[in-house]
């Protein structure tokens, strides 16, 4: 994955042998759109919470330029073209067993184009309760869309595929609720 340098970062304290909650760094290298990262943050650290992640650990949730995201998509993926999220998972370590080192859990990182939500938004109004067209409504799903890739869910299959989006939908449901 290539490293991003970051011109806007949200992060968490510096970590320390009693953390016991994600570390989750927010980079904001786009000028599309102005963006929350702080919100993200939280999004980010109670979809892992919520998980049962209970591991120190780190996410990077990076939002990226249309002409970024085509690069990391055809790299990555090869797919051509610009796409709305990617999920790159780094550690293949259990995330439900605590680390008694230092060392954190390196979960991955989430690539997030609010350009291309921004396409989608209107298209994706009503796919989960509470998702009014809004940028910020799709942003959330594909930030806990990405989360949860990270986290080793996958929607290739059918049944795969109805569990991830009732986890989506438990993640916004409560995201909802606490009015982030």
């Amino acid at each position: 994955m290539t490293h991003f340098e970051s011109s806007e970062s949200t992060t968490t304290q510096p970590k320390s042998a009693q953390q016991t909650h994600p570390d989750v760094h927010v980079f904001n290298e786009q000028n599309d759109f102005e963006l929350d990262t702080e919100r993200y943050r939280q999004l980010a650290m109670s979809v892992i919470a919520g998980e049962g992640v209970i591991a120190v650990s780190e996410l990077s949730v990076t939002f990226v330029s249309p002409e970024a995201i085509t690069v990391l998509n055809e790299q990555h993926m090869g797919h051509e073209g610009p796409t709305d999220v990617l999920a790159f998972p780094i550690d293949e370590h259990s995330t439900q067993s605590p680390d008694l080192t230092d060392t954190p859990l390196m979960l991955g990182d989430v690539v997030v184009c609010p350009s291309v939500a921004a396409d989608n938004c209107s298209t994706n109004k009503g796919s989960y309760p509470g998702h009014q067209g809004l940028l910020r409504d799709e942003i959330d799903l594909l930030v806990v869309h990405g989360v949860l890739h990270v986290l080793g869910m996958d929607h290739a299959e059918h049944q795969e595929k109805q569990r991830m989006q009732q986890r989506e939908r438990l993640h916004l449901a409560n995201i909802a609720e606490k009015s982030l």
